[in-house]
């Protein structure tokens, strides 16, 4: 959970700070039953994420909630959160869209990418893809990178707007250069194809790569079929068959048929090296 102070006490927000989780809340929790709303966002916080007491979902949205209920868009965006996955609230989809249009009303971008995905999928609310892109929309204006990729998806895909690859493409690049493994993902097949974008072999082996390396399957096995190819890099089996090995581990069914294909073509010492390669594989470091 997050919360945010507008006027806090120094001394309990610098506590938190801390991890001086215990004289936070007794600080807090007086100024919580006094109505102060950035104290019952500092205790919600607290309770919600077990920071020095034993976690309680229920107290949590307790406090949520009042702090919701004075207008506090991050109180509003937690408790429609905990509406969502039904933590110390029954879990309900229409509350979590009532409490989420009121903080996207006041522009929190989470609140608008998550209201959107209940639009675009139906839940609590009829499914309209259209009030999905434009929530998306407000989300990504504000550089929220999960938003900017959806966005990307629904240009793709036609859904909500008409279909735009060169759209699609600029907001692919601005989620995936701020690490977005699926706009990553999406970048590298804009560019493979060259839709929106230039055709750019070396592009999309660099945005495949990258989302590959964040343990993206469907990347991994596109990166594979690029090294096969020799496209955008050198050809080279043994790479193409660790990324493939990598690929099957996360349940990529398609990379199972082709990993098969690709081994009937291979030396038993190009088939060892991938495999010692796959074991020995591990995300870059930051990743």
């Amino acid at each position: 959970m997050t919360a945010g102070w507008s006027s806090p006490s120094e001394t309990a927000k610098t506590a938190f700070e801390q991890k001086d989780y215990a004289t936070a809340l007794r600080i807090w929790r007086p100024l919580a039953d006094g109505g102060d709303v950035d104290a019952q966002l500092g205790v919600a916080v607290i309770y919600a994420d077990g920071l020095g007491v034993s976690r309680d979902y229920v107290l949590a949205a307790r406090w949520f909630r009042a702090a919701a209920l004075k207008g506090s868009a991050r109180a509003q965006f937690n408790l429609a959160t905990m509406h969502f996955h039904g933590q110390g609230v029954p879990q309900s989809y229409a509350e979590a869209v009532r409490w989420f249009r009121r903080a996207a009303d006041q522009g929190h971008a989470g609140a608008q990418y998550n209201l959107g995905n209940l639009y675009a999928e139906g839940r609590g609310i009829a499914r309209d893809s259209g009030a999905a892109m434009q929530l998306y929309r407000l989300a990504a204006g504000q550089e929220y990178s999960a938003a900017q990729a959806a966005l990307a998806t629904g240009y793709i895909k036609g859904e909500g707007v008409a279909q735009d690859d060169a759209e699609a493409a600029r907001w692919a690049i601005r989620a995936a250069e701020r690490g977005h493994v699926v706009a990553q993902y999406n970048l590298g097949i804009l560019f493979a194809s060259g839709r929106g974008v230039a055709q750019d072999w070396v592009q999309a082996f660099k945005w495949y790569r990258q989302a590959a390396e964040q343990g993206y399957a469907l990347a991994q096995s596109s990166l594979a079929a690029l090294y096969v190819e020799g496209n955008g890099a050198p050809r080279d089996v043994v790479q193409a068959l660790m990324w493939l090995n990598l690929a099957v581990s996360r349940g990529d069914a398609r990379a199972a048929s082709t990993r098969v294909d690709l081994i009937k073509t291979m030396t038993a010492a190009q088939i060892a090296e991938a495999q010692k390669l796959s074991l020995e594989w591990k995300p870059p470091v930051g990743r």
